[in-house]
């Protein structure tokens, strides 16, 4: 699939993925998403050697503010549960992708943005970036899973009011509460995932896929998580890069991790 709103590039083993619409403020519009839903279901998982992926918007001003509300009013029939359904489904993939994925929020991250920076699995904000859920200035929720994430960052009380409201939050109350992992210097939130990405690369690679398996059976309720955690650590205990790992902690050097 040939991107038009989507760059990708790659970094010292590092996939920087910009969400490239920068005058429409990096807006979620069909052609962006269906375009998250090829690179994440077919790109991504060929990048056998990537040491993780960082989201992020083109230019200065926005990380994504919101989604093409134009194509909004064009909805008929079950057309809004399908839009929906296929935000949360592409959202899942990124939640659930097995290396880090980090969202390097460098201003508006509002609705439908808000909700993609909640699927990665961290979040580096900018001092100027700016969180929110809106949608009920339109008349509408959020409907790509950003009801229930935010829930699980933050809380019911401040999240159900941040959705209420449809108030914007600035980086660092973000960090307090819990939205956001890092604040960083404007321009300077790529830098910061790179270097955290850098050092989980370091890790054990099958240790860090279970991680993501383990923190996403917690919010699944068909799961018990505690079940899954014993299940995903005798495969853990299964591995070359355990024995190594254990080997040489023993031996106190560094691992050499293969991923196996």
């Amino acid at each position: 699939m040939d991107y038009k709103n989507l760059e990708v590039k790659t970094s010292k083993g590092i996939i920087i993925l910009t969400i490239n619409r920068e005058k429409a403020l990096n807006a979620l519009n069909n052609q962006t998403m269906e375009e998250l839903k090829d690179f994440f279901s077919k790109v991504a998982p060929r990048r056998k050697k990537a040491k993780g992926i960082i989201i992020t918007g083109a230019g200065e001003k926005s990380f994504v503010a919101g989604a093409d509300i134009k194509e909004f009013l064009a909805l008929k029939n079950d057309g809004a549960r399908k839009l929906s359904q296929r935000g949360q489904d592409i959202f899942f993939m990124i939640e659930r992708f097995p290396k880090p994925v980090i969202a390097a929020v460098n201003g508006f991250a509002l609705g439908g943005g808000c909700e993609l920076a909640m699927a990665c699995h961290m979040r580096v904000a900018s001092e100027k970036a700016r969180f929110g859920q809106p949608e009920v200035n339109l008349g509408i929720i959020p409907g790509y899973g950003g009801t229930q994430r935010l829930i699980q960052l933050i809380g019911k009380s401040k999240a159900t009011e941040l959705m209420m409201t449809g108030d914007m939050i600035g980086a660092a109350e973000a960090k307090e509460l819990g939205l956001v992992n890092h604040v960083v210097e404007h321009g300077a939130s790529v830098k910061k995932a790179k270097e955290i990405i850098e050092k989980i690369a370091s890790k054990a690679p099958v240790a860090i896929a279970k991680v993501v398996e383990c923190v996403n059976a917690h919010f699944d309720e068909t799961q018990d998580g505690f079940a899954v955690e014993v299940d995903l650590f005798e495969a853990c205990a299964e591995t070359e890069d355990f024995k190594e790992g254990a080997t040489a902690f023993v031996e106190r050097r560094a691992a050499n991790f293969t991923g196996n």
